[in-house]
């Protein structure tokens, strides 16, 4: 039996696509189409709005970016910021850049180590505030994010969603999509169904109640643990109820299948 949290990213990649080339044709046929909300607010106003704030953020939160980095280059050295490509609206990619708050550790292999052990304490404490996300204005201005969206994820992600969660990215990322309701910490389905959930429904009432909540998830003790942690899990497909599910949650088989083409291949090439 293979070891789930041995896995390298290469064999995590190989199980999210059997899963989706074995469930998500099923899981699709289902499934209603989406209809995204096109007003002239959505079209036009939200865009606007996104172009004068962000830019008025960019001016006054400069003093405090140069003391992130600061913060940065002492806590982990260069580069102080962390680079990565993610989807944006229509699936089309663009780079996010924020202060980095892990260092590189590796382990044997030359794998990165689990980002909850590379995360450092003043990693953490910029997660926590929210502090890294500064820099997202720029990209908000650019017009890559919007200032209320879904949050944007890895490319990687994009073949994994099921048609009604590939909606998530009909409209611009956002700086976040906070959640309607605050029972409990939310997982991956909760959270792309919420981002549907403001796909259907934009309008500039509802960019105001996202923002109510956007203050309220701030500051919430709870809301505010769960950003400075790391240990959701990646999302890696769903199960065959067409829930997301992460790798904790992939059947063995899945597992054992790539882990032996894997050695199987290894065995070929001594």
């Amino acid at each position: 039996m293979a070891d789930r949290f041995a896995l390298t990213r290469g064999q995590r990649w190989k199980i999210a696509g059997l899963l989706a080339q074995d469930r998500l044709p099923v899981i699709n046929a289902k499934l209603d189409d989406v209809v995204p909300s096109k007003t002239l607010y959505s079209r036009f106003g939200k865009r606007a709005i996104d172009i004068v704030i962000s830019g008025a953020a960019i001016v006054v939160t400069l003093p405090i970016n140069v003391m992130l980095g600061i913060g940065a280059f002492i806590d982990v050295g260069r580069p102080v910021l962390f680079r990565q490509v993610r989807s944006g609206r229509g699936g089309r990619p663009f780079t996010i850049i924020k202060f980095r708050s892990m260092n590189n550790a590796t382990d044997a292999r030359g794998e990165l180590l689990p980002a909850s052990q590379r995360l450092t304490k003043f990693g953490t404490f910029i997660r926590k505030t929210s502090l890294d996300e500064l820099l997202n204005f720029v990209s908000i201005f650019k017009g890559d994010m919007s200032l209320i969206g879904p949050r944007p994820l890895p490319p990687e992600y994009d073949g994994r969603y099921t048609k009604r969660h590939r909606a998530r990215l009909a409209v611009r990322p956002g700086l976040e999509c906070p959640p309607r309701f605050f029972d409990r910490l939310w997982t991956w389905q909760e959270q792309f169904e919420n981002d549907v959930w403001y796909v259907e429904n934009v309008s500039f009432r509802t960019d105001c109640l996202m923002v109510a909540n956007l203050v309220r998830y701030a500051l919430s003790p709870k809301s505010s643990a769960a950003r400075a942690s790391v240990s959701r899990g990646v999302f890696m497909g769903y199960d065959l109820n067409g829930v997301a599910i992460t790798l904790e949650e992939v059947p063995q088989e899945y597992i054992d299948v790539v882990a032996e083409e894997d050695d199987t291949v290894e065995g070929n090439a001594i």
